[in-house]
Protein backbone atom coordinates (compact mmCIF):
# COMPACT_ATOMS: atom_id res chain seq x y z
CA UNK A 1 0.00 0.00 0.00
CA UNK A 2 1.52 3.75 -1.04
CA UNK A 3 -0.03 5.19 2.47
CA UNK A 4 -3.14 7.01 3.12
CA UNK A 5 -4.25 10.73 4.37
CA UNK A 6 -5.30 9.63 7.81
CA UNK A 7 -8.97 11.21 8.37
CA UNK A 8 -9.04 12.54 11.89
CA UNK A 9 -12.82 12.77 13.92
CA UNK A 10 -13.62 15.75 13.30
CA UNK A 11 -12.38 15.45 9.38
CA UNK A 12 -15.33 16.98 7.97
CA UNK A 13 -17.02 19.03 10.72
CA UNK A 14 -17.65 22.79 10.11
CA UNK A 15 -15.90 24.85 12.78
CA UNK A 16 -15.21 28.35 13.00
CA UNK A 17 -11.87 29.89 11.83
CA UNK A 18 -8.82 30.40 13.81
CA UNK A 19 -6.26 32.65 13.56
CA UNK A 20 -3.00 33.67 14.24
CA UNK A 21 -2.75 37.07 15.87
CA UNK A 22 0.82 36.73 17.68
CA UNK A 23 4.39 35.22 15.67
CA UNK A 24 7.67 34.71 17.59
CA UNK A 25 11.21 33.92 16.24
CA UNK A 26 14.54 33.22 18.05
CA UNK A 27 17.69 32.03 16.28
CA UNK A 28 20.06 30.34 18.22
CA UNK A 29 22.69 32.19 16.66
CA UNK A 30 23.47 35.55 19.05
CA UNK A 31 20.82 34.38 21.41
CA UNK A 32 20.79 35.70 24.91
CA UNK A 33 18.60 34.49 27.40
CA UNK A 34 19.40 37.19 29.97
CA UNK A 35 18.20 39.93 27.25
CA UNK A 36 15.39 37.72 25.87
CA UNK A 37 13.60 36.40 29.56
CA UNK A 38 15.80 38.38 32.49
CA UNK A 39 18.36 37.74 34.41
CA UNK A 40 16.88 35.34 37.11
CA UNK A 41 15.56 31.95 36.64
CA UNK A 42 16.55 30.54 33.46
CA UNK A 43 20.03 29.74 33.25
CA UNK A 44 19.23 26.22 33.88
CA UNK A 45 17.03 25.42 31.31
CA UNK A 46 17.74 23.61 28.53
CA UNK A 47 18.85 25.63 25.62
CA UNK A 48 15.19 24.47 23.51
CA UNK A 49 12.96 25.36 25.95
CA UNK A 50 14.93 29.07 26.50
CA UNK A 51 13.99 29.60 22.76
CA UNK A 52 10.40 28.63 23.19
CA UNK A 53 9.66 30.60 25.95
CA UNK A 54 11.57 33.69 24.03
CA UNK A 55 9.49 33.18 20.89
CA UNK A 56 6.20 32.76 22.50
CA UNK A 57 7.05 36.49 24.72
CA UNK A 58 7.80 38.02 21.42
CA UNK A 59 4.55 36.33 19.60
CA UNK A 60 2.44 37.18 22.85
CA UNK A 61 4.02 40.86 22.51
CA UNK A 62 2.42 41.35 19.18
CA UNK A 63 -0.85 39.60 20.12
CA UNK A 64 -1.67 42.04 22.75
CA UNK A 65 -2.01 41.85 26.41
CA UNK A 66 -5.57 40.03 26.63
CA UNK A 67 -4.41 37.40 24.03
CA UNK A 68 -4.09 35.09 26.57
CA UNK A 69 -5.83 37.05 29.82
CA UNK A 70 -9.42 37.17 27.91
CA UNK A 71 -9.98 33.57 28.77
CA UNK A 72 -9.43 31.07 31.96
CA UNK A 73 -6.30 29.24 32.80
CA UNK A 74 -7.95 26.20 31.53
CA UNK A 75 -8.87 27.55 28.41
CA UNK A 76 -5.29 27.74 27.38
CA UNK A 77 -3.37 25.00 25.64
CA UNK A 78 -0.12 24.23 24.11
CA UNK A 79 1.20 22.37 21.50
CA UNK A 80 5.26 22.28 20.37
CA UNK A 81 7.08 20.03 18.19
CA UNK A 82 10.58 19.15 18.21
CA UNK A 83 13.01 16.20 16.75
CA UNK A 84 16.47 17.42 18.36
CA UNK A 85 15.69 19.57 21.66
CA UNK A 86 16.72 16.40 24.38
CA UNK A 87 19.35 15.00 22.38
CA UNK A 88 22.48 17.34 23.58
CA UNK A 89 21.16 16.97 26.83
CA UNK A 90 20.85 13.30 26.96
CA UNK A 91 24.60 12.86 25.80
CA UNK A 92 25.85 14.89 28.34
CA UNK A 93 23.67 12.94 30.81
CA UNK A 94 24.84 9.34 29.41
CA UNK A 95 28.56 10.97 30.14
CA UNK A 96 27.62 11.80 33.66
CA UNK A 97 26.54 8.26 34.47
CA UNK A 98 29.07 6.35 33.03
CA UNK A 99 31.59 8.18 34.21
CA UNK A 100 30.76 8.75 37.71
CA UNK A 101 27.55 7.78 38.08
CA UNK A 102 23.91 9.05 38.27
CA UNK A 103 23.97 10.43 41.75
CA UNK A 104 26.16 13.41 40.20
CA UNK A 105 23.21 13.95 37.29
CA UNK A 106 22.41 17.86 38.08
CA UNK A 107 18.72 18.26 40.18
CA UNK A 108 17.89 21.35 38.22
CA UNK A 109 18.77 19.32 34.48
CA UNK A 110 17.64 15.67 35.43
CA UNK A 111 13.81 16.69 34.94
CA UNK A 112 13.97 17.33 31.35
CA UNK A 113 15.16 14.05 30.55
CA UNK A 114 11.65 13.69 29.35
CA UNK A 115 10.54 15.68 26.37
CA UNK A 116 7.63 16.12 28.10
CA UNK A 117 8.76 19.05 30.43
CA UNK A 118 10.48 21.22 27.55
CA UNK A 119 7.27 22.71 27.49
CA UNK A 120 6.28 22.91 31.06
CA UNK A 121 7.95 25.87 32.04
CA UNK A 122 6.02 28.03 29.29
CA UNK A 123 2.77 26.57 30.81
CA UNK A 124 3.67 27.44 33.95
CA UNK A 125 4.61 30.84 33.18
CA UNK A 126 1.35 31.33 31.06
CA UNK A 127 -0.90 29.60 33.46
CA UNK A 128 -1.94 26.90 30.62
CA UNK A 129 -4.35 24.77 31.75
CA UNK A 130 -6.08 23.40 29.24
CA UNK A 131 -3.38 21.03 28.19
CA UNK A 132 0.38 20.59 27.11
CA UNK A 133 1.68 18.56 24.57
CA UNK A 134 4.59 18.06 22.77
CA UNK A 135 5.39 15.84 19.07
CA UNK A 136 8.59 14.45 18.29
CA UNK A 137 7.39 12.72 14.52
CA UNK A 138 10.74 13.16 12.32
CA UNK A 139 10.17 16.61 10.28
CA UNK A 140 6.52 16.96 10.61
CA UNK A 141 6.46 17.23 14.66
CA UNK A 142 5.89 21.45 14.32
CA UNK A 143 3.38 21.08 11.98
CA UNK A 144 1.54 18.13 13.47
CA UNK A 145 1.61 20.42 17.26
CA UNK A 146 -0.08 23.57 15.18
CA UNK A 147 -2.26 21.01 13.28
CA UNK A 148 -3.37 18.80 16.81
CA UNK A 149 -3.24 22.14 19.37
CA UNK A 150 -6.22 23.75 16.39
CA UNK A 151 -8.16 20.41 16.66
CA UNK A 152 -8.15 20.49 20.64
CA UNK A 153 -9.11 24.43 20.30
CA UNK A 154 -11.90 23.06 17.65
CA UNK A 155 -12.94 20.58 19.79
CA UNK A 156 -13.73 22.79 22.60
CA UNK A 157 -9.94 21.24 25.14
CA UNK A 158 -9.11 25.05 25.13
CA UNK A 159 -9.89 28.74 23.34
CA UNK A 160 -6.17 30.44 22.80
CA UNK A 161 -3.24 28.51 21.84
CA UNK A 162 0.75 28.96 21.39
CA UNK A 163 2.22 26.40 19.32
CA UNK A 164 5.20 26.21 17.19
CA UNK A 165 8.52 24.57 17.01
CA UNK A 166 11.96 24.49 18.87
CA UNK A 167 15.42 23.04 18.18
CA UNK A 168 18.83 22.56 20.09
CA UNK A 169 22.04 22.06 17.87
CA UNK A 170 22.73 17.81 18.19
CA UNK A 171 26.22 17.37 19.23
CA UNK A 172 29.15 16.91 17.26
CA UNK A 173 28.85 12.85 15.73
CA UNK A 174 25.15 12.85 16.02
CA UNK A 175 23.35 11.42 12.53
CA UNK A 176 22.39 14.93 11.03
CA UNK A 177 24.62 17.02 12.88
CA UNK A 178 25.86 18.89 9.68
CA UNK A 179 22.39 19.82 8.85
CA UNK A 180 21.34 20.48 12.90
CA UNK A 181 18.71 23.75 13.14
CA UNK A 182 18.39 25.79 16.65
CA UNK A 183 16.16 28.12 17.68
CA UNK A 184 12.14 28.22 17.66
CA UNK A 185 8.95 29.44 16.14
CA UNK A 186 5.77 30.35 17.88
CA UNK A 187 2.30 31.49 17.56
CA UNK A 188 -0.61 32.46 19.31
CA UNK A 189 -4.05 31.35 18.14
CA UNK A 190 -7.55 32.29 18.87
CA UNK A 191 -10.65 32.02 16.99
CA UNK A 192 -11.26 34.75 14.46
CA UNK A 193 -14.05 37.01 15.73
CA UNK A 194 -12.01 37.05 19.36
CA UNK A 195 -9.51 38.74 17.38
CA UNK A 196 -11.80 41.21 15.41
CA UNK A 197 -13.38 42.09 19.31
CA UNK A 198 -9.84 43.16 20.60
CA UNK A 199 -9.31 45.02 17.12
CA UNK A 200 -6.13 42.58 16.17
CA UNK A 201 -5.54 42.12 12.94
CA UNK A 202 -5.32 38.74 11.88
CA UNK A 203 -2.03 37.67 10.05
CA UNK A 204 -3.02 34.71 7.91
CA UNK A 205 -4.69 31.08 7.34
CA UNK A 206 -2.88 28.02 7.15
CA UNK A 207 -4.67 24.48 6.97
CA UNK A 208 -2.35 21.56 7.71
CA UNK A 209 -2.92 17.95 6.99
CA UNK A 210 -0.93 14.89 7.55
CA UNK A 211 -0.16 11.29 5.81
CA UNK A 212 1.95 8.74 5.41
CA UNK A 213 4.36 7.27 2.63
CA UNK A 214 6.10 3.89 3.20
CA UNK A 215 9.33 4.24 2.33
CA UNK A 216 9.12 0.73 0.49
CA UNK A 217 6.53 2.14 -1.72
CA UNK A 218 8.69 5.18 -2.25
CA UNK A 219 11.22 3.30 -3.48
CA UNK A 220 9.11 1.70 -6.17
CA UNK A 221 8.50 2.51 -9.14
CA UNK A 222 5.13 3.60 -8.30
CA UNK A 223 6.30 5.89 -5.58
CA UNK A 224 6.19 9.41 -7.12
CA UNK A 225 2.85 8.66 -8.00
CA UNK A 226 1.64 7.44 -4.89
CA UNK A 227 3.13 10.60 -3.80
CA UNK A 228 1.16 12.53 -6.02
CA UNK A 229 -1.69 10.94 -5.30
CA UNK A 230 -1.66 11.95 -1.76
CA UNK A 231 -0.60 15.24 -2.51
CA UNK A 232 -4.04 15.99 -4.51
CA UNK A 233 -6.11 14.00 -1.82
CA UNK A 234 -4.12 16.44 0.78
CA UNK A 235 -4.96 19.42 -1.12
CA UNK A 236 -8.59 18.24 -1.74
CA UNK A 237 -9.35 18.07 1.77
CA UNK A 238 -7.38 21.55 2.98
CA UNK A 239 -9.97 23.00 0.32
CA UNK A 240 -7.79 24.13 -3.19
CA UNK A 241 -9.92 24.42 -5.54
CA UNK A 242 -7.67 22.78 -8.43
CA UNK A 243 -8.48 25.70 -11.37
CA UNK A 244 -6.28 27.71 -8.63
CA UNK A 245 -2.28 29.18 -8.89
CA UNK A 246 -0.91 27.32 -6.27
CA UNK A 247 2.74 28.34 -5.31
CA UNK A 248 4.91 25.30 -3.84
CA UNK A 249 8.01 24.89 -1.31
CA UNK A 250 9.06 21.51 -0.21
CA UNK A 251 11.51 20.94 2.66
CA UNK A 252 13.02 17.18 1.64
CA UNK A 253 15.71 14.83 2.15
CA UNK A 254 17.48 12.45 -0.03
CA UNK A 255 15.82 9.64 0.55
CA UNK A 256 13.52 7.17 -1.27
CA UNK A 257 11.00 8.97 0.35
CA UNK A 258 12.14 13.01 -0.24
CA UNK A 259 12.71 12.28 -3.96
CA UNK A 260 9.40 10.31 -4.51
CA UNK A 261 7.64 13.50 -2.92
CA UNK A 262 10.14 15.58 -5.01
CA UNK A 263 8.94 14.02 -7.94
CA UNK A 264 5.34 14.47 -7.58
CA UNK A 265 5.53 18.25 -7.82
CA UNK A 266 4.34 18.97 -11.30
CA UNK A 267 1.26 20.24 -12.19
CA UNK A 268 -0.54 16.86 -13.88
CA UNK A 269 0.56 15.18 -10.43
CA UNK A 270 -0.78 17.77 -8.34
CA UNK A 271 -4.42 17.40 -10.18
CA UNK A 272 -3.85 20.22 -13.01
CA UNK A 273 -3.15 22.88 -10.42
CA UNK A 274 -1.62 25.91 -12.53
CA UNK A 275 1.67 26.68 -10.91
CA UNK A 276 2.43 30.04 -9.60
CA UNK A 277 6.01 29.83 -10.37
CA UNK A 278 8.72 26.98 -9.84
CA UNK A 279 8.05 24.40 -6.63
CA UNK A 280 10.92 25.81 -4.52
CA UNK A 281 13.04 22.72 -3.46
CA UNK A 282 14.79 23.15 0.21
CA UNK A 283 17.13 20.77 1.84
CA UNK A 284 15.59 19.56 5.32
CA UNK A 285 17.29 20.32 7.93
CA UNK A 286 17.90 17.47 11.09
CA UNK A 287 15.13 19.08 12.63
CA UNK A 288 11.21 20.10 12.66
CA UNK A 289 11.96 23.87 12.67
CA UNK A 290 12.55 24.35 8.61
CA UNK A 291 9.10 23.49 7.73
CA UNK A 292 7.46 25.87 10.33
CA UNK A 293 9.62 28.72 9.02
CA UNK A 294 8.72 27.86 5.72
CA UNK A 295 5.07 28.25 6.37
CA UNK A 296 6.17 31.64 8.22
CA UNK A 297 7.92 32.99 4.75
CA UNK A 298 5.05 31.97 2.36
CA UNK A 299 2.50 33.96 5.22
CA UNK A 300 4.75 36.70 4.52
CA UNK A 301 5.43 36.82 0.68
CA UNK A 302 4.56 39.50 -1.81
CA UNK A 303 2.49 37.24 -3.65
CA UNK A 304 -0.81 36.52 -3.11
CA UNK A 305 -1.42 32.79 -4.53
CA UNK A 306 -2.26 29.82 -2.16
CA UNK A 307 1.14 28.37 -1.00
CA UNK A 308 1.66 24.83 -0.30
CA UNK A 309 4.30 23.64 2.10
CA UNK A 310 5.26 20.28 1.80
CA UNK A 311 7.71 18.16 3.84
CA UNK A 312 8.53 14.76 4.35
CA UNK A 313 11.01 12.45 6.52
CA UNK A 314 12.66 9.67 5.65
CA UNK A 315 10.83 7.36 7.59
CA UNK A 316 8.11 8.22 5.57
CA UNK A 317 5.85 10.90 7.74
CA UNK A 318 4.66 14.14 5.45
CA UNK A 319 2.54 16.93 5.70
CA UNK A 320 1.02 19.75 3.48
CA UNK A 321 0.62 23.03 4.97
CA UNK A 322 -1.83 24.98 2.44
CA UNK A 323 -1.16 28.73 3.27
CA UNK A 324 -3.19 32.02 2.54
CA UNK A 325 -1.83 35.29 3.56
CA UNK A 326 -4.53 37.30 5.20
CA UNK A 327 -4.55 39.89 2.65
CA UNK A 328 -5.62 37.55 0.26
CA UNK A 329 -8.37 35.73 2.46
CA UNK A 330 -11.05 37.35 0.04
CA UNK A 331 -9.55 35.16 -3.12
CA UNK A 332 -10.94 31.95 -4.04
CA UNK A 333 -8.75 28.60 -3.62
CA UNK A 334 -7.33 29.24 -0.23
CA UNK A 335 -7.90 27.05 3.02
CA UNK A 336 -11.79 26.99 3.34
CA UNK A 337 -12.34 29.05 7.11
CA UNK A 338 -15.14 26.64 7.70
CA UNK A 339 -13.11 23.67 7.59
CA UNK A 340 -12.84 21.16 10.06
CA UNK A 341 -9.74 21.89 11.42
CA UNK A 342 -7.43 25.53 12.39
CA UNK A 343 -3.71 25.39 11.67
CA UNK A 344 -1.28 27.94 11.78
CA UNK A 345 1.78 29.44 10.15
CA UNK A 346 5.03 30.99 11.82
CA UNK A 347 7.52 33.27 11.11
CA UNK A 348 11.19 31.69 9.99
CA UNK A 349 13.47 30.96 12.59
CA UNK A 350 15.86 29.01 10.70
CA UNK A 351 18.29 29.46 7.95
CA UNK A 352 17.12 30.22 4.72
CA UNK A 353 13.95 31.83 6.02
CA UNK A 354 12.70 35.36 5.58
CA UNK A 355 10.73 37.05 7.92
CA UNK A 356 7.03 37.58 7.85
CA UNK A 357 4.26 37.24 9.60
CA UNK A 358 1.76 34.83 9.60
CA UNK A 359 -1.33 32.81 10.90
CA UNK A 360 -3.75 30.68 10.43
CA UNK A 361 -7.06 28.52 9.46
CA UNK A 362 -6.67 25.19 9.02
CA UNK A 363 -9.20 22.07 7.23
CA UNK A 364 -8.84 18.76 8.19
CA UNK A 365 -6.34 17.02 10.34
CA UNK A 366 -4.71 13.97 10.29
CA UNK A 367 -2.52 12.51 12.90
CA UNK A 368 0.51 10.23 11.18
CA UNK A 369 -0.90 6.43 11.44
CA UNK A 370 0.77 4.53 14.08
CA UNK A 371 1.38 1.74 11.98
CA UNK A 372 3.29 3.22 9.91
CA UNK A 373 6.59 2.35 11.48
CA UNK A 374 8.10 5.93 12.15
CA UNK A 375 10.99 5.75 14.34
CA UNK A 376 9.92 6.91 17.55
CA UNK A 377 11.56 10.09 18.91
CA UNK A 378 12.43 11.48 15.36
CA UNK A 379 15.87 11.60 13.39
CA UNK A 380 18.66 9.95 14.60
CA UNK A 381 17.16 8.77 18.14
CA UNK A 382 19.02 7.68 20.82
CA UNK A 383 18.46 5.70 24.35
CA UNK A 384 16.18 7.45 26.28
CA UNK A 385 14.72 10.10 23.54
CA UNK A 386 10.74 10.46 23.58
CA UNK A 387 8.73 7.38 22.38
CA UNK A 388 5.01 7.86 21.10
CA UNK A 389 1.96 8.30 23.45
CA UNK A 390 -0.64 5.89 23.22
CA UNK A 391 -3.28 7.24 21.32
CA UNK A 392 -1.73 9.84 19.88
CA UNK A 393 0.00 10.33 16.47
CA UNK A 394 3.57 8.66 15.92
CA UNK A 395 6.15 10.00 18.05
CA UNK A 396 3.80 12.37 19.79
CA UNK A 397 4.42 12.27 23.42
CA UNK A 398 1.63 14.27 25.13
CA UNK A 399 1.14 15.64 28.39
CA UNK A 400 -1.77 17.73 29.81
CA UNK A 401 -1.89 20.00 32.95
Amino acid sequence: MGGEANEGAAGGDPAVGLVVTGIGTVDADGFDFRAALGRHGYKYLPAASQYFLAAAKRALAQAGPEALEAVGPEERGAAVGTNSAAVALHHRMDRTVTTSGAGDLSPVTAPYFSINLFGSRLATEHDLKGFNLTFTSPRVAGLEALQTGQRALLTGRARRLLAGATEEALPEGEPGAGTSEAGAVALVLEPEPAARSRGVAALGRVGVRSFFLPPKAAASAEGPERAAALLRDALDALGHRPDQPLAVTAVLDGSPVGEAMAAALDEKALGGRPPAGKPELVPAGAGALEPVARVAAALGAPAGHAHAVITAAAEGNAAVCLVTPARTDATPGGPDVTSAEAGSGATPAGPRATLGGPDVTSAGVDATPAEAGATPGGLGATPGRPGTAPGGPAGAEVSSR
